[in-house]
């Protein structure tokens, strides 16, 4: 069974030689090429990906900003096209979906309105469940509540503790930042992200070093740096790892076996997401990027465009696996 990659594939990847810095200077200088030896294309490779999932049950996890839609100036504007909506619609119809983002999962929601797919928000931080897949694993950090369908569901918030200190800093900064032309701080409820994409390059200097100056009255919490955003996050021990960790436990709770987690994201943080795949040596691990970067996942998307071609074939795959 043949999938046809995107009319372009190729020539985009014989054309793009050298490498730009990214916007977070982790990208490393090199061929393309070179770097699609290390990290094939998920695109390409798909067929191959497919055979070591027969007989499994894929779980999919996605990360949103720069994955389900492009990275955009104003964070509040980025809107996944109806196409990609769809697609992920017909995945979540396939496998158990979860959408893992650094947003605060109010917001992630309403760019996605899809209700087939869970939510973990503020980098896993803030996890909505169904009740019947939670395992009791921390039950401190969870709390029953009804979904917009009137469903029982499960929060798990493991920064929960945290909340007030960390909408204390956010008002603090967006107070300290309003001097700075076109600084953006965002809530994202259990973090805070400071964006500097849109503003001028002699002030980025200025930014950073207030949101340090802020933070030395809380030397527990992690400054983190992404594309053009700097992320204050409370002192747990928490990420996109540990997040999909808890997903795949849900899942084995509620009656699932033999998951395999295949993982798509862009950005830093889903690192951690690669390195507990890299670590059970267990599932695929696909990073989204144009150029050469370090990186642990094994396999590679250019842009959401392929992201969206990717996730249409995987769901035609088991379309096709289930009727034969």
């Amino acid at each position: 069974m043949g999938f046809p990659q995107s009319p372009t594939q190729q020539q985009k990847m014989e054309s793009f030689s050298r490498a730009r810095l990214e916007d977070n200077g982790d990208s490393i200088l090199g061929s393309y090429s070179s770097w699609l030896r290390e990290h094939p294309s998920a695109l390409c490779t798909f067929e191959g990906i497919m055979k070591k999932a027969e007989r499994k049950e894929i779980a999919v996890f996605l990360d949103y900003d720069g994955t389900l839609s492009q990275i955009v100036d104003n964070p509040d504007q980025a809107y996944m096209t109806e196409k990609m909506r769809c697609a992920v619609r017909e995945v979540a119809d396939c496998f158990p979906t979860a959408i893992v983002s650094g947003r605060c999962r109010k917001k992630v929601y309403e760019f996605v309105q899809l209700n087939n797919v869970c939510y973990a928000g503020s980098h896993g931080m803030d996890i909505s469940i169904p009740l019947a897949s939670s395992k009791s694993q921390d039950n401190r950090h969870q709390t029953r509540a009804l979904d917009e369908k009137g469903d029982e569901i499960v929060w798990f918030q493991p920064a929960q503790d945290f909340l007030d200190t960390v909408q204390e800093i956010m008002r603090l900064l967006k107070e300290r930042t309003t001097r700075i032309d076109s600084a953006m701080v965002e809530d994202n409820k259990f973090c805070i992200s400071v964006h500097y994409r849109c503003v001028d390059e002699k002030d980025v200097g200025k930014l950073k070093q207030i949101v340090e100056s802020t933070m030395e009255a809380y030397p527990t919490y992690r400054i983190t740096c992404g594309k053009k955003v700097m992320e204050i996050r409370p002192p747990v021990e928490w990420d996109k790892g540990r997040a999909i960790e808890f997903l795949l436990e849900s899942l084995n709770a509620n009656g699932h076996c033999n998951v395999l987690p295949l993982y798509i994201g862009d950005d830093d943080t889903d690192e951690d997401a690669f390195k507990v795949i890299k670590r059970t040596k267990h599932g695929f691990s696909i990073i989204v990027s144009s150029v050469p970067r370090e990186t642990v996942a094994s396999y590679s998307l250019r842009d959401p465009n392929e992201v969206h071609s990717f996730l249409t074939n995987l769901a035609k795959w088991k379309r096709s696996a289930s009727s034969s």
